[in-house]
């Protein structure tokens, strides 16, 4: 066991022997934390959180009670092999999360990245690839093998099928079931999600231009009204528009995938 003397790890918490805590880490009352456990400089665990599995969690991320962090997956092919749970620097983690670790037939590793905000009772499943500053609202349930890119917010008590991918500034509704792929910068509503537009609150929020915007939504109109297969339409908007963010679209559309796509109504 690995625990700096600069860390502050409470007398009622059970650390095994392994774990490695960094200086500023701070265990807090009744927290459970494994022998292949990492924490980074300035990790917070608030009061009886569970930290297991081979697991690392980055700096000056906070984990607030209840939370299970690295517990094996939910799945039933899954038989003991060695997968990791990697999480990015200053997450907020809120009471009652859980996030598991890979499968090897995902690939082993369930990554989240930085500055993210997960809230009560959400859940980030197996093999899951999940990007910077994603806020994903209460009880989400985010499925395995799925990618969330960066800039997502995914509204509560919405699921994401596995497989999915959602892109880049995409936003989810409230209450949505998203079983297609999402557009970067999509925005789906509905109980049965469907892509409804484009977030363009958000949008305006990271300071985009008026002239990538205006692009987008021309770009969007052709994705709805164009002629041809939606992939073609995809391809035509790259020759089309000189913006990065109809790229960034079009780079998403054309990329692999285990799903069909969302498109516009």
């Amino acid at each position: 066991m690995a625990i700096s003397e600069l860390a502050n790890v409470h007398s009622t918490a059970v650390v095994a022997d392994g774990a490695r805590i960094a200086e500023g880490v701070e265990v807090g009352p009744l927290c459970v934390i494994g022998a292949n456990v990492v924490l980074h400089k300035g990790v917070v665990l608030k009061s009886h959180v569970v930290v297991t599995g081979d697991t690392e969690i980055g700096e000056d991320t906070v984990v607030f009670p209840f939370s299970v962090i690295g517990e094996i997956p939910q799945d039933l092919k899954f038989k003991g092999e060695d997968t990791r749970l990697v999480i990015g620097k200053r997450n907020r983690i809120r009471e009652h999360v859980t996030m598991n670790t890979g499968t090897e037939g995902g690939g082993g590793l369930t990554k989240v990245g930085d500055d993210g905000l997960y809230m009560a009772g959400c859940h980030i499943a197996h093999d899951a690839i999940v990007g910077d500053r994603v806020v994903i609202v209460n009880s989400v349930a985010i499925a395995g093998h799925c990618v969330i890119e960066d800039d997502v917010i995914i509204g509560g008590l919405s699921g994401i099928h596995q497989w999915v991918r959602i892109g880049k500034g995409a936003i989810i509704g409230a209450l949505s079931m998203v079983t297609n792929d999402v557009i970067p910068h999509g925005l789906v509503q509905g109980p049965r999600g469907k892509l409804d537009g484009l977030n363009l609150v958000g949008l305006k929020r990271r300071g985009v231009s008026r002239a990538d915007i205006t692009a987008l939504r021309a770009a969007f109109q052709m994705m709805a009204q164009g002629e041809g297969a939606f992939q073609e339409r995809a391809k035509r908007m790259g020759e089309e528009f000189d913006s990065v963010y109809v790229q960034e679209i079009v780079d998403f559309v054309l990329g692999e995938t285990d799903r069909s796509y969302l498109t516009p109504g």
